[in-house]
């Protein structure tokens, strides 16, 4: 867990202190740096997922993945990844599947890799009619429907493909650790 979150620019004392986020302080970086672009984040684990959970509108490893080398996918290792992109937009899922690929899709779409992450997506609900499926008319309505929910459809897809069950009253009560990670865009 803690190279993932070394690779995204976590301090290693930070980590080694497994500070709670409910206790978290500002951040104190080094001089030259700006804490403005550091970001406050809860982690921990799941069965053999580590999980990150940030709250700046978009996910660091998103933000950097094609261009940081520390940040690359290791063969045989899979992340998947979303990202709200508040600044942005769209919301987007990325998946990279251990073989040197990565595959990306908007929320209401699926990656296109017949993965079983695609059908999580699919059983959840999280996969929306496309122009090539349906009219333009029904595409539209059925998104004025259904759009509200597809966030949470696209988190329960993904905690079920992972076996990723995270309570959401210890996430609101921040009693989970806490890292700062650097914005690297």
């Amino acid at each position: 867990m803690d190279e993932f979150l070394i690779a995204l620019g976590a301090d290693l004392d930070e980590l080694a202190r497994r500070d709670l986020y409910r206790d978290r302080v500002p951040v104190v970086t080094p001089p030259g740096t700006d804490s403005v672009h550091v970001y406050p984040a809860m982690y921990g684990t799941c069965g053999e997922w580590v999980y990150l959970l940030e709250d700046w509108g978009m996910a660091t490893w998103f933000t950097s993945y094609r261009g940081v080398k520390s940040m690359k996918p290791y063969p045989d290792e899979e992340i998947v990844c979303l990202t709200v992109n508040r600044w942005n937009p769209p919301s987007l899922i990325v998946h990279a599947t251990g073989d040197g690929h990565a595959w990306q899709a908007e929320f209401g779409a699926d990656t296109g890799c017949s993965s079983a992450l695609d059908e999580a997506l699919q059983e959840a609900g999280a996969v929306f009619p496309s122009l090539l499926d349906a009219t333009e008319d029904e595409v539209v309505a059925y998104r004025e429907e259904h759009g509200e929910r597809l966030p949470e459809a696209v988190f329960t897809a993904v905690g079920n493909y992972c076996g990723l069950s995270i309570d959401q009253a210890t996430i609101e009560a921040g009693q989970l650790p806490m890292v700062g990670l650097p914005r690297v865009m």
